[in-house]
Order: structure tokens, then sequence, then C-alpha cells
């Protein structure tokens, strides 16, 4: 059964046809709409889908954003405006005509990597870096969604009371910090304008402060993944994301996590799947609860 797995992102929308062997057969991306709205999306979804459809026998959606009872809201209204209460599932199962189930996109990411880790880890953790940074955890085995969706939200956890005010609205999240939007919101003078990967370029090149962001967001990272192990004992911690997976930066996050004290920390890993992580995912456990 081939399974249409569409991943909503804040940056970009992906959608691909996925055999029940986790074989890509098919990949379309695009940009996320720029204003965000119910309308702007609906209608990007059904162009993005409209050339799959027709080989899918059902859909799994990866979104960032709480998902609860197939409805997604932005927790973070920056990186999906517009969206307080957008019937995720209810619109897809509309467009294409097949069962549909939707979850949020670092869950979805996290189990597709837990999946493809070794038997003997039951208890691991992603953390994706990009736009936003997400999560999702997985314990004894079984992914942690939570009765309101919230669960893995963690760079909305707290990482500096003095800092940035998120998107969320709480002050000082790791996401205000850590994220490609809140290294971009910190960069000043001739930096001011540039996006997360002109700063990791210019820091690659030995420029001043694009190193110091780029040090900033791993050490807060650092500063998580610590907090994590403390309240999860989880035995990895996986990082995706653009951030997170651009050059030298989850060496850089286990540097900062080697000063942390021997309790605090835990192995950190590449994700595997790299940017598909959320596609697999979603159809991995459409899989399950659509056998």
């Amino acid at each position: 059964m081939t399974t249409l797995a569409i991943d909503i992102g804040g940056t970009k929308l992906a959608a691909a046809l996925i055999d029940r062997e986790m074989n890509i057969l098919d990949r379309r991306e695009m940009a996320t709409p720029a204003s965000k709205t119910q309308d702007a999306l609906q209608g990007c979804l059904a162009g993005l889908v409209a050339p799959l459809t027709t080989r899918a026998q059902r859909v799994a959606i990866a979104s960032t954003g709480i998902i609860q009872n197939g409805v997604l809201s932005a927790i973070n209204p920056e990186n999906l405006g517009g969206l307080a209460h957008f019937p995720l599932v209810e619109v897809m199962a509309r467009l294409t005509a097949l069962p549909c189930i939707a979850v949020n996109d670092a869950q979805a990411a996290a189990w597709a990597e837990y999946r493809s880790l070794a038997a003997e880890v039951s208890d691991m953790v992603f953390i994706t870096v990009s736009t936003g940074v997400g999560g999702g955890i997985v314990s004894d085995g079984k992914l942690l969604v939570g009765t309101g969706g919230l669960a893995g939200h963690i760079g909305h956890t707290l990482a500096d009371p003095n800092g940035p005010r998120c998107g969320c609205g709480r002050i000082g999240c790791v996401e205000a910090i850590a994220s490609g939007r809140g290294i971009a919101a910190a960069a000043k003078g001739e930096l001011a304008g540039s996006d997360a990967k002109t700063i990791f370029a210019r820091a690659t090149q030995g420029h001043p402060q694009a190193n110091a962001l780029k040090q900033r967001s791993a050490q807060t990272l650092a500063r998580l993944i610590a907090d994590i192990k403390a309240s999860t004992d989880c035995q990895c911690v996986v990082i995706g994301g653009s951030v997170g997976l651009s050059e030298g930066y989850i060496e850089l996050v286990s540097t900062f996590l080697g000063e942390e004290p021997k309790t605090y920390r835990t192995q950190v890993l590449a994700a595997r799947h790299q940017h598909n992580a959320g596609l697999f995912g979603a159809a991995l456990l459409a899989q399950e609860a659509m056998p």
C-alpha cells in the first residue's frame, strides 16, 4: 500500500509517495505560502499533491505546530501565522478522497529516527533545529504525543530569562535563540538582514559575529540536551533540521555538551533520514494506524 506523505514546515512544503518498504517513489516540494493563511495553505497543498493523489491509498501528514484531533494550531504564529484552528485532516481528506492522519512533524521525525536505531535503544529524543526548534520523545519504545499534542515541544522551554521574546509569547525560549529565525534576528551591523544559512557561511570564513551567533545557538542546544537527559534519561539525542545538520553544528553542540557534568551528557547523533525524517515518520505511523 502506497502512502502519500506530506511535510508542512514554516519554510517549505514537501510531499512524497512512499511504499511499504519505505522507498520514495516520487517527491515534490514548494515554498510555504508567504501569507500562511488557511486559504493560501490549502491552495498550495492542493497543487502540491494533485499529481500524486491517484497513486496513493492513504495520506499521512507531518506538520509544524500542535496537532489535536486532526486540527492544526500554530504554537508560534511567526512560523505558521493565521492557522489558529486549521482542520488539516478534514481538508486533506476532502482534497484527496483518501483516509488521512496527521501528527506533529518533529514527533513524526522522532519516530522515523527511532525506528532506524539499534534494537537496544528504547529511550531517545529527536531535536530539529530549523526555522524553529521542535522535538519528539520516544520513551520505552513509545512515541509521546500528549493529551493536548504538546509533548516534545522542547523548543519552547526556557533558555534565558533575559533573552528575546519568542513568537509563542514566552521570553527566552530555546527557539528564540537557537533556531534559524532566532539566529537571524540577533544579527547586527553588516550581518543584519542575513538568514542563518548566510550567517553560518560567514562563520566558516571566520567572521567573528557570525561565529559567535553559531556558537550561541549550539551552546543553547547543548544546555537543552543536558536538561533533556535529566528529565528523560534518554540513551541518545538525534539532531535534524537545516540548522542542526549544517556543517560542523553537531560537533559544536557535542563540544559544549562535553562541558556539562557527566551525568547530563548523552550520545548525540545526526538524523539518518536527513530532511525526509518527517515524511518517513508520518508514513510509518500511517502504516501502523491503517495497516
